[in-house]
This record gives structure tokens, sequence and C-alpha cells, in this order.
């Protein structure tokens, strides 16, 4: 068993069936009376089970050798990923005082909430903006999700290289499906950086940001009543 399917299968045992309201509440109530502290768990478990069902069949068309469908669906997979890398760096900003709660509490709106096609009342954030904030902590992963990007969009890389090759002593192209040729023997290492990553955010930076916000929103909860209806709270 390689390391990606050993991932896997660890993640398939570990993937969280429910959160229970009152445990939360019982785990910080004051904490708990703000929408946001149960978004900010929501989202976390929303990107591990999105991950995981990603991971999952990028690897099985991998070992089918069907190499476009397997990179998509892992660049689909960098930006769950990088979706709670974004929200561990809001909620650090919360508590580095660069971003106000309030403010916070929208932005996991739009994170867990959001859509492009009007069929939520929140506005989702473009995924490139997110990419790019993610890149700051990770540098590289812009590049390399723009990489994937090739592969997926209908462009040089996405039609001519990945379908043809031109044989420049006989003046003839030859068509062929080339994906496996390409990046078939890189896919995993790509797999494992992204499940890599997300092990430590997830099982690392998350929890230590989560019980730090637990207690500094317990410690401002009285500023944060008073300032909940404000209308001049940046959005």
């Amino acid at each position: 068993m390689n390391t990606v399917e050993q991932n896997l299968a660890n993640w398939r045992e570990s993937l969280l069936s429910s959160i229970p309201v009152g445990g939360l509440l019982s785990r910080n109530p004051v904490a708990y009376k703000w929408k946001a502290a149960f978004r900010i768990w929501m989202l976390r478990e929303a990107v591990f089970w999105r991950l995981h069902d990603l991971m999952m069949q990028s690897y099985a068309l991998h070992q089918h050798r069907q190499g476009l469908g397997a990179r998509i669906l892992l660049r689909s997979g960098f930006e769950s990923l990088a979706t709670l890398i974004h929200l561990n760096q809001i909620m650090q900003q919360v508590l580095d005082g660069k971003l106000g709660f309030h403010a916070f509490g929208k932005k996991t709106s739009a994170l867990l909430l959001g859509s492009k096609d009007g069929s939520t009342e929140h506005q989702s954030i473009n995924i490139m903006t997110i990419i790019q904030k993610c890149d700051r902590r990770y540098p590289g992963i812009e590049k390399l999700y723009a990489i994937l990007s090739e592969s997926a969009h209908p462009n040089y890389e996405g039609m001519v290289a990945g379908y043809s090759k031109i044989d420049h002593d006989e003046y003839e192209t030859h068509f062929s499906n080339r994906w496996m040729e390409l990046y078939g023997d890189r896919h995993l290492e790509s797999m494992e950086l992204c499940m890599s990553t997300f092990h430590h955010e997830y099982n690392d930076v998350w929890p230590a940001l989560m019980e730090k916000l637990e207690n500094w929103i317990e410690t401002n909860d009285a500023e944060l009543e008073a300032t909940k209806n404000d209308p001049l709270t940046p959005a």
C-alpha cells in the first residue's frame, strides 16, 4: 500500500459523521452563541469530506490510466485545500487584530454559503483570490494550481500538447492520449503534497487556532454584543 492509499484509508475512518450542537455549546457556551464559530467547524469538516472524495476519485482514475480526469480532480482538491488554509489565515487575522470579528463572520458565510449562480444569498469568493493568499503561506501553490489549470482548460496544453505530437523528421502530426505519458509519473507526488499539507492545516493549525479563537470570543463577548448591529461594521 503506497502513501496515497494509506492516507485515503485513514481518512475514510476519520471522517466526522456529525457535529453535535449540544457538544459545542458544552465546550464553550459563550463562543458558540455566535454563528461564525459553528461555521468554522462546518467549513473544516466539509473540506475534509470533499477533499477525501476528490482524492479517492483522482487516485482511481490514475490507477486506470485516465490522466486528464485525475489531474482535473487534483486541481479541485487544491481548491478545497486552499479553502481550509484561507479559513485558518482569517482566523489568525482576528486574533492579531487585523480583521474585525463581524467582518470575519461575513467571510465565513461567503466561504460556506457562497454561490456564483444566485442559488444562495451570499456571493462566493473568487478561488484565485484565495489561492493567491494561500501562496503567501505555501509559496509555489499558486504556480502548481496554474499548471493543473492548463490541463483543465481547452487551450494549448489542454488540447494540442495533451493529444498530439509532431514528428519533425516526417513533417507529420500524430494524435494520441498523452496525459499519462506527460504527467503520470508525477501525479502521486502531487497528491501526496496536497494531502500532507491538508494534514498539517487540519490536525495542527486549525485546532490550535480554534481554541485560541474560542477564548478570544469569550474575552471580547461584551464588545461583540455591543457592536453586532453597528451599521459601520465593515463588510
